[in-house]
């Protein structure tokens, strides 16, 4: 007995030096606040969630509205996109409890929330809009398109990651590659104790700071083809969040087989892969080409999973040639 409490004195006093020595020598960049604590971000009210958003060019032009990927994450890597303000109306937001947003309940992340808030923006506009999504945009979109393709004129998806409950499965079993193991769960512990030092904004900052870490983690482990050989997955971004990523892991199988309701949709549809990304670039986009009444595949040189940051002169060329000849 005596054996016993001495190890675990040890234990704890080891575990505590190691916590100590940790969080005297981290530090953590400060997060910024929310559209519900600063009232100088460009904001929209969707449903009753304050939505960070932001819109250019002119208001009678034809619309495209830009959904980023997550959840959770945030539209700032896609703003290249603006260049297409030139003849277009570009709608940028971060979702409801990513980015920028108003933080909400779990209960208020469903696809049906996502697919929601979506439909009141894409009613605000002028005339059949085009979606550009990015990853898990693209799965929203793509969900979107099977419910209300009325509403669309165009659908451009840049490397959806699954459509199903069973390519989600798939997804799910080849991430576990570069989320497990002791460097992942090490990564994880420095991560979160140093964002104890955060003062703020807000209660949501100490999990959303950690979770992006994780998240950025993942995305850059070695050989993770999310990111071209020897360059890093270093994609802008203000702020992650945390339930809304933690919630979508929590969606049940019969939700998830609504994101392949797109197939049905009769427009023109892009499909937009990084050239590097052999995981959810051409190999998976492109034997989904014939389930569609009538889609493209253009794959983008030198580009990882983040096609429009890679490389985006290239990929706004893809998407101004497919709009301009359909």
């Amino acid at each position: 007995m005596r054996l016993f409490l001495r190890i675990l004195l040890f234990l704890v006093l080891a575990f505590g030096l190691l916590f100590a020595g940790l969080y005297l020598t981290s530090d953590a960049e400060p997060l910024p606040a929310t559209v519900t604590d600063d009232p100088e971000l460009p904001a929209i009210e969707v449903a009753g969630v304050r939505l960070h958003a932001r819109q250019f060019g002119r208001s009678d032009a034809p619309a495209i509205i830009v959904l980023h990927g997550g959840p959770g994450a945030d539209f700032r890597s896609l703003l290249p996109l603006r260049a297409l303000e030139d003849r277009w109306h570009l709608v940028f937001y971060d979702q409801r409890g990513a980015g920028l947003s108003e933080r909400v309940e779990a209960d208020q992340l469903t696809l049906d929330h996502y697919v929601a808030e979506l439909d009141a923006i894409v009613r605000a506009q002028d005339g059949p809009v085009v979606l550009i999504g990015h990853s898990w945009g693209a799965m929203l979109a793509h969900a979107y398109a099977g419910q209300h393709g009325e509403a669309l004129s165009h659908l451009v998806l840049i490397e959806p990651g699954f459509l199903s409950a069973q390519e989600q499965a798939d997804w799910t079993a080849r991430a576990g590659d570069f989320m497990g193991g002791p460097g992942m769960i090490w990564h994880g512990l420095r991560a979160g104790i140093a964002a104890l030092h955060l003062d703020g904004p807000d209660d949501d900052a100490t999990m959303d700071q950690t979770w992006g870490q994780m998240v950025g983690r993942f995305a850059n482990a070695e050989d993770n083809p999310y990111h071209c050989p020897v360059e890093a997955f270093d994609s802008p971004t203000w702020r992650f969040g945390a339930v809304a990523s933690q919630a979508a892991g929590r969606t049940q199988p019969e939700d998830l087989d609504q994101l392949s309701a797109g197939r049905d949709f009769a427009g023109p549809v892009l499909f937009l892969t990084g050239a590097c990304d052999s995981w959810l670039g051409r190999p998976l986009q492109e034997p989904r080409l014939g389930d569609y009444a009538n889609a493209r595949l253009v794959d983008i040189p030198r580009a990882g999973h983040d096609v429009i940051d890679d490389q985006p002169q290239a990929a706004l060329a893809a998407i101004r040639s497919f709009l301009r000849e359909n």
